[in-house]
C-alpha cells in the first residue's frame, strides 16, 4: 500500500512539472514598417499541436495574396539527461500593402488544448512607395530589399550609402545636455566598418550611450526613398563655453557586397545569376554648429554650476551625540542635468569640529536629457567640546532648464546637542596624513628612562675595531667580484652566434604570444605570418642561419647534424607545412588556427630539449 502512495505521489508531481513547462502562448508577429507594393507575411505561432477554431478579423488596409497556410513544427532537446520538447503551429498570411499609413490588425483567436485565446494586436506602419522605381520596394530581408533599388554596377552612389549626424538640440545654454545621434542609411549589403574616426568633441564634456550590441534595422522613409536604418552611435554632450561650437565631421571606411551579373551561364545557375564583390567606400558627415548661450546674468552666491531639473534632501544620524563621537550629515540631490559636474556644496559645521572631507557616491544613468538619477554627499565630524551647536541650512542654486530662471534650494538645519563623554575633551586628535585614523594621545607619550650610563671618550669606540675594517675590505671585495662578472658577460655577448642561440627560444616564444593574441582576436592571415616567423626565426637562430638561406632541405639536414631525431624533424616540417596550407583550407577557421598554434608551440618546446650546444 505504501509503495502505491509513493507512486501516486510521483506521478502527481510529474504531470504537474508537465504541466508547468508547456505553458501554452499565442502570439502574432510581423514587420514594423513596410512601403507601398512590399509584400510581408503576417504569422500566428501557438505552442500546442491541439489546436482549432482558428480565426482572425477581417484585415483592413492589406490584400491578402495568401493564406492562412498552417505549418507544424516539433523539436526535442536532450540538456545533463533531461529530455524537453517543444511543439508549435504556425498559421502565416501573405499581405500587401495598398495605401500609407498606421494600421493595427487586431488579435486572433484559437481554442488551445481545451482554452480560448487571443493573441496580441499587430501595429504596422506603412510608408511611402520608393520613388527611384515606384514599384515594390521588396522588404524581404534586412538589407536584401534595400540592396535591389540601389545603383547598378561595381560603384556605390552617396544616395546608396550614408551616415547622417544630427543633434537634438541647436541651440541651448551652457553644461546643457543634448543627444548627437550618428545614424546609418543603405541601400545595399553593407558588411561592416574598416575603421571609424570620430571628432574631439572640443569644447563639449562627452558620454558615449550604450546601445546593444544587435542592432535592430528598420525601414525610414527618406528623401523619396525606403533606406533600411539603425542608429550606429549616440552621445550626450555638455557644452563647456558658450558662443558657437562646432562638431567636426566624422569618417566611417565602409565594406560592401556588391552584386554583379555573371556572364558564364553556369556560373550563373549556382549563384542566383549574381557574383558579390567588395566594395570600399569613405563616408564623412556634415560639419554640426550649436549656437551655446551664455547663463544669465544674476548667478546666486550658492551657484553650484547645476543646470537641469534637480532636488535636494538632507539627513542627520543623531542630533544628541557625546564628544568624541562621529556626526554624519547626507545630502541627497536628485534629478535630471549635469549631475557628474556640479560642486559640492558646503555644510558649515561649527568651528571646534573635526570635518573630514565628503565622501560622494554617484547613482545616476545617462539618457537624452543629460545624467538622471542621485548623488549623494556625506560628511563626516567630530565634536570635541560639550554643548548646545546650530549646523545651518544647505543652500543649492542651479539654473532650471524649464523655466530659464535660477532656483536656490534650502535644505533644513539642525540642532546638535553634545554631552561630554568618557575621557578629556582634547584626548583624539586627528592624523591630518590620512583623516580616517585616530591617534591616542595617552598612548603616544613617553617618559624619558633615567638610567645610569657610561660614557666613553671619542674615537675609542669606532676606530681600529673590527667594524671599521669592514668598512675598508667588503666594498673592495664587492668591486672584484663585479668587475670579473662585468668581464664575462663582455666576453659572452661578443659571441654573437652563440647569443643568438641562446635567445631563439625566448625570441620565438615572444612571436608566439604576439600570434596568441591575433588568434584571440580573428586575424586569420596576421595570425599565420607571426607563427611563419616564430618557427622559421627560432631555427634561424637555433642552426646560426640566416633566414634568407634557409629551406626545407637544408633545415632537415642541420638538424641530423645536430642530433635530432627523424620523427622529430618530421614534426617541425609537418608544423610549416600545415601553418602554409591552412590559411587556405576550407572549413572552420578557428579550430585549424587553434591546431596551428599548439602544435607550433608543442614542436618548439621538444626542439629546444633536442637541439644541445
Amino acid at each position: 500500500m505504501r509503495k502505491i502512495v509513493f507512486l501516486w505521489i510521483a506521478l502527481i508531481m510529474v504531470s504537474l512539472h508537465a504541466f508547468a513547462d508547456e505553458k501554452v502562448s499565442f502570439t502574432a508577429s510581423a514587420p514594423d514598417a513596410v512601403a507601398v507594393g512590399d509584400q510581408f507575411r503576417l504569422s500566428y505561432t501557438v505552442t500546442t499541436q491541439k489546436v482549432r477554431d482558428f480565426r482572425v478579423p477581417s484585415i483592413k488596409g492589406f490584400d491578402v495574396l495568401m493564406g492562412p497556410s498552417r505549418s507544424q513544427q516539433k523539436s526535442v532537446q536532450i540538456i545533463n539527461g533531461e529530455t524537453t520538447s517543444t511543439s508549435s503551429i504556425t498559421f502565416t498570411y501573405i499581405l500587401m500593402a495598398t495605401k500609407e499609413g498606421s494600421f493595427t490588425l487586431p488579435g486572433a483567436t484559437i481554442t488551445a488544448d481545451g482554452n480560448q485565446m487571443v493573441s496580441n494586436a499587430v501595429h504596422i506602419n506603412v510608408l511611402p512607395a520608393d520613388q527611384a522605381n515606384g514599384a515594390s520596394s521588396g522588404n524581404s530581408g534586412r538589407q536584401g530589399g534595400a540592396a535591389s533599388r540601389a545603383s547598378s554596377g561595381t560603384s556605390v552612389s552617396n544616395s546608396d550609402l550614408f551616415i547622417t549626424a544630427t543633434a537634438s538640440k541647436t541651440t541651448l545654454y551652457e553644461q546643457e545636455a543634448f543627444l548627437l545621434t550618428y545614424k546609418i542609411y543603405t541601400l545595399v549589403d553593407l558588411r561592416g566598418f574598416d575603421n571609424v574616426k570620430l571628432p574631439d568633441f572640443k569644447g563639449f564634456h562627452s558620454q558615449e550611450v550604450e546601445l546593444p550590441n544587435d542592432r535592430k534595422w528598420s525601414l525610414e522613409h527618406y528623401k523619396g526613398r525606403n533606406y533600411q536604418t539603425t542608429v550606429y552611435r549616440q552621445f550626450v554632450l555638455f557644452p563647456q563655453q558658450s558662443g558657437k561650437l562646432t562638431i567636426d565631421a566624422a569618417r566611417f571606411d565602409a565594406s560592401i557586397a556588391k552584386a554583379t551579373q555573371v556572364a558564364d551561364p553556369f556560373e550563373a545557375f549556382f549563384n542566383g545569376g549574381n557574383n558579390y564583390v567588395e566594395v570600399k567606400k569613405t563616408l564623412a558627415t556634415p560639419q554640426l554648429t550649436v549656437d551655446v548661450k551664455e547663463l544669465p546674468a544674476g548667478k546666486p552666491a550658492g551657484f553650484s554650476g547645476g543646470v537641469g531639473e534637480f532636488s535636494i534632501s538632507s539627513s542627520i544620524n543623531s542630533t544628541n551625540v557625546k564628544t568624541n563621537d562621529a556626526v554624519t550629515v547626507k545630502l541627497v540631490i536628485s534629478g535630471t542635468g549635469n549631475l557628474k559636474l556640479i560642486s559640492t556644496p558646503e555644510v558649515k559645521f561649527p568651528e571646534d569640529f573635526e570635518v573630514y572631507d565628503p565622501k560622494v557616491d554617484n547613482k545616476f544613468r545617462l539618457t537624452s536629457a543629460g545624467l538622471s538619477g542621485s548623488q549623494v554627499i556625506e560628511y563626516l565630524a567630530i565634536p570635541r567640546n560639550a554643548g548646545t551647536y546650530k549646523i545651518p541650512a544647505v543652500e543649492f542654486s542651479y539654473f532650471d532648464i524649464k523655466s530659464r530662471t535660477y532656483k536656490t534650494l534650502t535644505t533644513e538645519g539642525y540642532e546638535l546637542h553634545v554631552e561630554k563623554g568618557s575621557g578629556n575633551a582634547a584626548q583624539t586628535i586627528a592624523n591630518f596624513t590620512n583623516k580616517e585614523d585616530l591617534k591616542v594621545l595617552n598612548e603616544d607619550i613617553r617618559y624619558i628612562k633615567q638610567n645610569d650610563v657610561t660614557l666613553s671618550r671619542k674615537g675609542d669606540f669606532f676606530f681600529g675595531s673590527l667594524l671599521c675594517w669592514l668598512f675598508y675590505i667588503v666594498p673592495g671585495v664587492v668591486f672584484i667580484l663585479f668587475f670579473i662578472i662585468y668581464r664575462k658577460q663582455i666576453a659572452a655577448n661578443a659571441n654573437v652566434a652563440k647569443m643568438r642561440t641562446k635567445k631563439a627560444n625566448k625570441v620565438a616564444v615572444k612571436r608566439m604570444k604576439m600570434a596568441g593574441r591575433l588568434l584571440a582576436d580573428g586575424k586569420k592571415d596576421a595570425f599565420y605570418d607571426e607563427v611563419l616567423k616564430a618557427l622559421w626565426g627560432y631555427i634561424s637562430d637555433k642552426l646560426n642561419i640566416p633566414v634568407s638561406r634557409l629551406s626545407k632541405d637544408n633545415v632537415e639536414g642541420e638538424l641530423r647534424n645536430y642530433g635530432v631525431d627523424d620523427a622529430l624533424i618530421k614534426e617541425f616540417l609537418d608544423a610549416l607545412n600545415n601553418c602554409e596550407f591552412a590559411r587556405f583550407a576550407p572549413g572552420d577557421d578557428n579550430q585549424a588556427m587553434d591546431k596551428v598554434y599548439s602544435d607550433s608551440l608543442e614542436v618548439i618546446s621538444k626542439m629546444e630539449s633536442s637541439i644541445k650546444h
